[in-house]
């Protein structure tokens, strides 16, 4: 039985630490983000130390080249002036140029190595950093619009109920209040009476009745008819 109680521990202990991770999921994106733009940093700082580094080394090799081509002239005159003393001496310290040289090509050869694995590598942690960033973004949003359909907390979608209740409650008191104005425009004094005389031909029209509008379609008429004759 204590076996069993120390299995249902750990099963339980594996379940809320996989539901601190589900509620914590962005979270827990974020701060691994900043750690892999940090680790891709610190690859380009290394890509850029290892370029420095080669270009001493061909500055280096250049420098000895040039010492060596300025040694062999100078030797070569030695020796047509007779002076095998200097021209020996020149000859070993081109020797130890020549030496030095190679040490140089061989240290770029690594360097060409190591530079193009660093770039391989930055290359491919860099196109993996921007996908990752681009879907924490998606996943930000997603998660938003998760949270705010699912109804992950229930007084969220209580208010939001109770706004669009207060919306349409808000709507149906402007229609009142409008329906309200329009009647009491209506019972204004004297507004009944005014409409009544009108009617009864007392007073200037307000507003064109049908009489009037069908005696000046008449009138046009007849004036498109004498026109025409």
């Amino acid at each position: 039985m204590l076996k069993v109680f120390r299995i249902l521990a750990r099963g339980a202990a594996a379940r809320a630490t996989e539901e601190l991770i589900d509620q914590n999921a962005l979270l827990i994106l974020d701060q691994q983000i900043r750690e892999t733009r940090a680790a891709l940093e610190r690859s380009r700082r290394a890509l850029a130390v290892a370029i420095a580094g080669d270009r001493a080394e061909a500055r280096r090799g250049d420098a000895a080249e040039a010492r060596a081509q300025d040694l062999e002239a100078r030797a070569v005159a030695a020796l047509g002036a007779g002076r095998e003393d200097l021209a020996a001496e020149a000859a070993a310290a081109i020797a130890e140029l020549e030496g030095e040289h190679d040490a140089i090509r061989a240290a770029r050869a690594r360097f060409e190595a190591e530079i193009g694995r660093i770039r391989a590598v930055v290359a491919d942690a860099s196109r993996r950093q921007a996908e990752l960033e681009r879907g924490r973004r998606v996943a930000a949003a997603g998660e938003a619009v998760r949270r705010l359909g699912a109804g992950t907390r229930p007084q969220d979608a209580a208010t939001l109920r109770e706004a669009e209740a207060t919306l349409a409650r808000l709507r149906d008191l402007q229609a009142e209040a409008a329906d309200t104005e329009a009647a009491l425009a209506e019972a204004e004094p004297g507004a009944d009476i005014a409409e009544r005389l009108e009617r009864a031909g007392f007073g200037a029209p307000t507003r064109p009745s049908q009489a009037a509008i069908l005696e000046r379609l008449r009138r046009k008429a007849g004036l498109d008819r004498a026109a025409a004759v």
